[in-house]
C-alpha cells in the first residue's frame, strides 16, 4: 500500500516557502504521493436562500493544477494527485491540455482525481449545468483519453464536438490515471466501469466494507479484475493516536487498498508548522 499525504490547504496559509517546505519533507520521509482538494469558488452563507456547504468563501483553496505544477518543480518522485478535480464544471479539452502539461513538467508523475462534487452555486457561477454532470463525466471521460493518446481527434458527442484537433505536447503517461472519487451508488458505478480507481471517502474498512462489497459486484458486472483496479483510502490525524492509526491502516491493508492519504486537517492546527509535524510523527508510525 502506497502512503501518501493530503495537502492541507485551507488551513495551511499562502507562504510558497512553508509549502515548498512542506512538499520537500513529505518527500524525504518517504511518502509516495501529495493529493490536493479542488475548488474554484467559494460561496458566500448569508446569500439569498442560505448555505449550508463545508465551504465557503472565507476557505482558501489553490487552484489545483497551479499549486501541483509549483511543487512539480520542488520535487523529484512524488506522485501528484488531484482528489478531486470537479470535472464537469471544468471545459474537458482545457482539463486535458492543463493535465498533459503537468505530466510532461512533472516527468510523467500526475494522478487526476475527478468527481462531480456537490457546489451548485460552483457550477451555475462556472456556467455550467449541476443537473446533469454525472453523464457529462461519463462522456468527458472518454473524450479524455482520446486526447491523451491520438496527436488528432475528431469527437462528436451529446455536449462535445472536436472537428479534428489535438493538444501538444501529448502527456508522458498516454493515457494519465484517472481515479473517480465519491460515496454513492452511482460513483462506484460510474468508477467500475471507466475508472483506473476509486478514491474513497470512509474512515475506516470496516464502515466501508458494504462500499466495497458492491465495488466488487461492480467490477465483475463490468468484466474487470479487482486486483487490476486501485483504491486509495484516507487516514485523520484525528487525536493523534498512533495504536489507532495501527489499527485502521491494517483494516485498510486487508481490505485491499492500494494507495492511502494521511489528512491533518480539521485537528485543531492553525500554523503550516503543525502540521509538518503532524506528518512527521504519522511517517513514525506508518512508514517504518
Amino acid at each position: 500500500m502506497k502512503i501518501g499525504v493530503i495537502f492541507p490547504q485551507t488551513e495551511f496559509g499562502n507562504d510558497p516557502i512553508a509549502i515548498r517546505d512542506y512538499a520537500q519533507i513529505a518527500e524525504g520521509l518517504g511518502f509516495k504521493h501529495v493529493l490536493a482538494y479542488d475548488h474554484v469558488l467559494g460561496a458566500n452563507p448569508n446569500r439569498p436562500g442560505g448555505w449550508s456547504g463545508p465551504y465557503t468563501f472565507q476557505t482558501p483553496f489553490h487552484e489545483v493544477f497551479v499549486l501541483l505544477s509549483y511543487l512539480a518543480g520542488l520535487t523529484q518522485q512524488l506522485e501528484l494527485v488531484t482528489g478531486v478535480v470537479i470535472l464537469p464544471q471544468r471545459q474537458t479539452a482545457l482539463v486535458a491540455k492543463q493535465a498533459a502539461s503537468l505530466d510532461v513538467l512533472s516527468g510523467g508523475r500526475l494522478r487526476l482525481g475527478v468527481g462531480l462534487g456537490w457546489n451548485e452555486v460552483e457550477y451555475a457561477s462556472l456556467n455550467e449545468n449541476f443537473h446533469n454532470r454525472g453523464k457529462r463525466m461519463e462522456e468527458q471521460v472518454a473524450l479524455l483519453r482520446r486526447l491523451w493518446t491520438e496527436p488528432l481527434v475528431t469527437f462528436e458527442g451529446k455536449w462535445h464536438s472536436i472537428p479534428d484537433a489535438g493538444i501538444n505536447p501529448l502527456p508522458v503517461q498516454r493515457p494519465i490515471p484517472l481515479w473517480f472519487g465519491g460515496h454513492v451508488e452511482a460513483a462506484l458505478r460510474r468508477a467500475a466501469q471507466q475508472a483506473d480507481g476509486f478514491i474513497i471517502l470512509h474512515p475506516n474498512a470496516a464502515e466501508a466494507r458494504p462500499a466495497l462489497e458492491l465495488l466488487e459486484r461492480f467490477l465483475a458486472e463490468a468484466g474487470r479484475a479487482r486486483q487490476d483496479f486501485g483504491l486509495e483510502a484516507r487516514l485523520s490525524y484525528a487525536a493523534g493516536d498512533e495504536g489507532a492509526w495501527e489499527t485502521t491502516l491494517n483494516g485498510w491493508r486487508a481490505a485491499g487498498a492500494t494507495h492511502l492519504s494521511f489528512n491533518s486537517m480539521g485537528s485543531g492546527f492553525s500554523t503550516p508548522q503543525e502540521h509538518i509535524q503532524a506528518i512527521q510523527k504519522f511517517a513514525q508510525v506508518a512508514l517504518k
